[in-house]
């Protein structure tokens, strides 16, 4: 018997190992995955002869759809390509009726900031840009549209989980003057919002995951975007990162079952 399933190493790190059936994450039943296009499973063609390139959302290939059919979970798609945080809030999400109270999750996974900080330049903002009972009034950074994210599902859900994702290392866009610490910068506040809101945790790729260095692009990636392999790989650790949370953190999730129903919690 394997036994690291009943036991958390106090050195053990956050991928060293990959569970089968995506580990402990199967322990929610609907899951809602909140980000661009990384999380939508896209697909993005070159065309050489137009110096051209289209793009495809393809969510049957999102990590997020992997993750549901590696532990058997319900995963919403609240993503599309491009999005960012202040679009989400402003307009698409109501469009695409993403506040629904009946499409409400036991867990969150929120993977968003790529376009708002890399390929926008939106401001970071600051943890005062939040408010604390009125989403509506924070400030218009990425904190505070980031925090509003959150804090209109937990109206929804109260008691779900939100697991914030920080971007790995990446050369596609590292490699551009100031982007490293724009990156930085990014994961430190997903932290600083962990520890701001409850039941909030970070899947930190960016301190874990294998950079996306050339050679990693070279298997991995097609074009700009993941191939099929990296979207794949990319469920495995969020997996694995889920499940390590929940065996180092057991007592935070013996309630999971009763998240989004009306029987009361005692413990």
């Amino acid at each position: 018997m394997n036994q690291y399933r009943y036991t958390a190493p106090a050195d053990e790190k956050p991928l060293d190992i990959f569970p089968a059936n995506g580990g402990y994450t199967s322990i929610f039943r609907t899951i809602a995955c909140v980000g661009d296009s990384l999380s939508s499973g896209e697909f993005q063609l070159y065309y050489p002869e137009t110096d051209t390139n289209s793009y495809h959302d393809m969510f049957e290939y999102s990590w997020g759809q992997f993750m549901a059919r590696m532990a058997g979970v319900k995963v919403y798609n609240f993503s599309r390509g491009g999005m960012t945080a202040s679009e989400y809030c402003d307009s698409y999400a109501a469009a695409m009726n993403w506040w629904d109270p009946a499409l409400k999750a036991q867990a969150y996974i929120i993977a968003l900031g790529v376009n708002d900080l890399i390929n926008q330049g939106q401001p970071l903002g600051e943890m005062s840009d939040i408010h604390p009972t009125d989403p509506a009034q924070n400030e218009r950074t990425f904190t505070g549209y980031y925090a509003r994210v959150i804090q209109q599902y937990k109206d929804i859900s109260p008691d779900a989980k939100f697991f914030l994702v920080t971007m790995p290392r990446q050369i596609l866009y590292e490699s551009r003057p100031g982007k490293t610490e724009v990156c930085d910068a990014h994961a430190a506040r997903l932290h600083e919002l962990a520890a701001y809101f409850d039941n909030t945790y970070v899947i930190d790729l960016r301190r874990y995951a294998p950079p996306h260095d050339a050679e990693f692009v070279r298997m991995f990636y097609l074009n700009g975007h993941m191939n099929p392999m990296g979207y794949r790989l990319t469920a495995e650790q969020v997996c694995a990162y889920m499940d390590f949370i929940v065996r180092h953190n057991p007592r935070d999730f013996v309630n999971v079952p009763f998240i989004g129903n009306e029987i009361p919690m005692l413990c």
